[in-house]
């Protein structure tokens, strides 16, 4: 059941077969690497667009059940190590982008949630969520995607226990809080709840066609460079900057991805092709989860709500965490795949 789950639904093995029928019905042989090219280019455009709707829809209606002003009743019940999880945990099924994880960081805050509560949540919600679990076993298997999720919340666990501990709230702007506000589009928090059926679901598709917009570039480039170290780039150069002999390579992958800024599916073709020309799955999911967490636009954005020492020490946990995360992986992959 799991391998079908993997292989034909998220996998879509099905719609490769099928178009690589098509294309040689065209006179195309997928044998080429133009073919081949042209072959990944339309499979994997399909593929992720359809998860992504699928995803956005289903995750949209669950977030309608969890709007800011429940989430934060939720974790005030809670103290210590335990809140932290909790607040982690909601994280992954409040799927925010890190763009909308900061006004509701800030609403945490002002509602007086500790400090370690709040970043266990604004390092999760961009970082782990269930979307992820479909997109990572769409490649990976379940197996990855499930430990990749765990690790994440642990991640993000100690990460805010940590802030907490040295007691660095002193360190958030206080301007930003009283204005509620992190300067940017995203939604207010009494635009969040829907408590009707048809309201939900009215608004799952709404957020699911307005996501596609938003997203559709980013995964045609995504596709685009994929497709390009797929068919183009000789594998021995990719092994040699990010293969297992390079034991830089997960420290590299984390850098690149923190000058990038792109969403999880844009990635998720690219992370596909590297993973295809053998680099280990830590330094993919690496160079994954440097971009949702730590983007260079993310973290302009959220200078504006923490003072250097706090947003550097932020940077620094997370980054540690990440790296580690990728050398775990990279370790035990052989138990893995």
């Amino acid at each position: 059941m799991f391998s079908f789950l993997e292989k034909q639904v998220l996998g879509m093995e099905w719609l490769s077969i099928l178009i690589g029928k098509l294309l040689n019905i065209l006179g195309i042989s997928i044998t080429t690497k133009i073919g081949q090219s042209i072959h990944f280019f339309i499979y994997d455009t399909l593929k992720i667009m359809i998860l992504l709707c699928v995803i956005v829809f289903t995750m949209s209606y669950i977030q309608s059940y969890f709007p800011p002003e429940r989430t934060k009743k939720i974790l005030g019940r809670f103290k210590g190590i335990f809140a932290n999880t909790i607040s982690a945990i909601l994280g992954t099924v409040t799927p925010f982008c890190s763009c909308s994880s900061i006004p509701i960081f800030i609403g945490f805050t002002n509602a007086g949630l500790s400090t370690g509560v709040t970043f266990s949540f604004l390092i999760s919600s961009p970082l782990v969520d269930l979307g992820s679990i479909i997109l990572l076993a769409s490649i990976f298997g379940f197996k990855v995607a499930i430990i990749y999720v765990i690790l994440g919340i642990i991640l993000a666990v100690i990460g805010g226990t940590i802030i907490e501990k040295f007691k660095l709230d002193k360190y958030i702007q206080k301007d930003i809080l009283n204005n509620n506000s992190c300067g940017c589009s995203c939604k207010k928090e009494e635009e969040l709840p829907m408590y009707t059926k048809k309201q939900r679901i009215l608004n799952a598709k709404k957020e699911t066609i307005d996501t596609f917009k938003s997203f559709y570039l980013y995964i045609l480039v995504g596709v685009l460079v994929g497709a390009f170290i797929h068919n183009w780039i000789p594998e021995d150069i990719i092994q040699k900057i990010l293969g297992e002999e390079n034991i830089f390579s997960v420290i590299v992958a984390t850098i690149v991805g923190i000058t990038m800024y792109a969403s999880t599916f844009g990635t998720l073709p690219i992370a596909e092709a590297l993973y295809n020309k053998g680099v280990g799955i830590g330094t993919v999911l690496d160079f994954i989860m440097s971009i949702t967490a730590l983007s260079l636009p993310s973290m302009i954005m959220l200078k504006r709500v923490l003072k250097n020492k706090l947003l550097f020490i932020f940077i620094g946990i997370v980054s540690i965490g990440i790296i580690l995360t990728g050398y775990i992986f990279n370790i035990f992959e052989r138990f893995l795949v």
